[in-house]
């Protein structure tokens, strides 16, 4: 009897904080929203699998800036491209804060540029660019790396002769090594156990993301944590990746040469100590480790699973794949590597790769930013520690920029004489101060890795093309594209 008046007073209690903080949101002025339950907020009215299609049909009913809770966390949810572009780059500095994303802090510590704020973020991200554009990032020294990782790539699809394979692994380890040659200064070979068991590591971290128990976990962390459950394995497979970047660190600063730095790791060594006096430095081995982190699973899944639909692309629309080799053909000799200078002699080729990022929509609802302070937006108010969700999915998707948001179409950055337009509702990778670090690096293996295949395959699958569905595996966090047989036909 006595534990069940304890557990009815604590309802009480919740359901009385609640409906205050709800009070309080209209003396705010927050922004309009459905009504949320105590407790879980609007979490039941959300589809587990698509949260981002829930979102933007709220929309239609709440307008572009809306509120919603999730459990607890109030959260203010942006859609479209006006709204979006608004937030984050014309008033950026009231949205420079990231969310407290639960797994990422578990899988970080708490450290490293993904989930950082003010000053830790300020200084991990201005080093993170400078250092990624001085080793190549964008520059032809970076060109020359994916030049050579993609003759690696051939060689290897080569081996399979025309025999029906997952591309999977493959791409991972293509895209892997591009950033092992920023970050660590080595690439690894294809059939490294233990490369690829890292790889598997990521590619998990990822999925688990975008599934309805990831969610739970970023709502309900102290739940999940006295849960058994698949999470605890994949944490346990995060800390083996831990202990591989360490071990790279380990060696660096073994053989490190302050006049020479070789990649990523050296340069950050070389700044640690010369602020190791400075109090409020953040060059210190936490950082490291975690930054290292947050680049090695953002530079790998993401762009690799991005090669990965456009392959399901092509054999799904073989027609589209045909015109794009008839262009490449016309434009780079057989033997010859492509390069970024091709780019605008090869405007369809160009146009079907971007319209792939679109369709895909990878991140659909972002990272979610956070308000640091209370700030004023469109009228609204968005109060201290808010989560904001820039809903990518709806910028990608909006009608009145695009002509056919709902099916694959590479007229959309064509105009009428077929030159590449741009589209400036292309955000896949976010705007504003929180865009992706490792952009340019991304759009650059995204061309010229594409163009290689091409080059020299063609791509089909065993079922045929009508059995590619380019509805996500995975949807969530992330939209993941299914995974299939292929057969790469070399074309020479």
């Amino acid at each position: 009897m006595e534990l069940f008046c304890t557990l009815i007073l604590t309802g009480l209690i919740i359901a009385l904080l609640w409906l205050l903080s709800l009070r309080s949101g209209r003396t705010l002025r927050l922004p309009p929203g459905p009504a949320a339950l105590p407790v879980v907020g609007n979490l039941l009215q959300l589809d587990k699998r698509a949260p981002f299609k829930t979102l933007s049909q709220l929309s239609e009913k709440y307008g572009p800036v809306l509120t919603v809770y999730l459990g607890r966390q109030r959260t203010v949810v942006l859609v479209g491209y006006d709204a979006v572009k608004e937030a984050l780059v014309d008033q950026a500095d009231d949205f420079t804060g990231r969310g407290p994303l639960p797994l990422l802090i578990r899988a970080t510590r708490g450290y490293g540029l993904a989930v950082s704020n003010g000053e830790r973020w300020q200084q991990l991200r201005r080093f993170t660019l400078t250092t990624l554009r001085d080793f190549g990032m964008g520059r032809k020294r970076m060109e020359e790396w994916i030049q050579e990782e993609g003759r690696h790539l051939v060689a290897r699809i080569n081996e399979t002769k025309a025999e029906a394979f997952d591309p999977t692994y493959f791409l991972s380890c293509t895209v892997s090594n591009v950033i092992c040659c920023l970050v660590f200064g080595q690439r690894f070979r294809y059939d490294d156990d233990h490369f690829l068991s890292l790889l598997e590591t990521i590619s998990e971290m990822l999925r688990f993301f975008s599934s309805p128990w990831g969610q739970t976990y970023n709502v309900f962390p102290w739940i999940m944590e006295r849960l058994p459950g698949q999470h605890h394995k994949l944490f346990a497979r995060i800390e083996v990746l831990r202990e591989f970047i360490v071990k790279k660190i380990q060696e660096h600063q073994e053989t490190l040469d302050p006049n020479s730095p070789r990649d990523y790791i050296d340069c950050f060594l070389i700044r640690h100590h010369e602020e190791k006096h400075i109090p409020t430095s953040e060059f210190h081995f936490d950082n490291l480790v975690s930054t290292m982190l947050n680049l090695y699973l953002a530079g790998t899944e993401t762009t690799s699973s991005t090669i990965r639909f456009m392959l399901n692309v092509l054999v799904r629309y073989p027609k589209i794949q045909e015109k794009m080799q008839q262009e490449i053909d016309s434009v780079i000799a057989q033997q010859r590597c492509p390069s970024m200078e091709d780019r605008k002699a090869l405007p369809f080729t160009d146009a079907v790769l971007h319209e792939v990022q679109r369709f895909m929509d990878i991140i659909p609802m972002s990272l979610p930013h956070y308000s640091l302070r209370d700030f004023s937006f469109r009228g609204y108010t968005i109060p201290k520690a808010t989560l904001i969700i820039p809903l990518l999915h709806s910028v990608l998707r909006e009608e009145k920029h695009w002509e056919t948001p709902w099916s694959f179409n590479p007229q959309h950055f064509l105009d009428q004489s077929g030159n590449f337009k741009k589209n400036p509702a292309f955000l896949p990778f976010a705007a504003g101060k929180r865009s992706c670090v490792g952009e340019s690096l991304a759009r650059m293996e995204i061309f010229l890795f594409g163009v290689s295949l091409l080059q020299n395959f063609t791509f089909s699958c065993p079922e045929g093309c009508d059995s590619v569905d380019l509805s996500p595996e995975y949807s969530s966090f992330g939209n993941l594209p299914r995974r299939y047989k292929i057969i790469a036909t070399p074309r020479w």
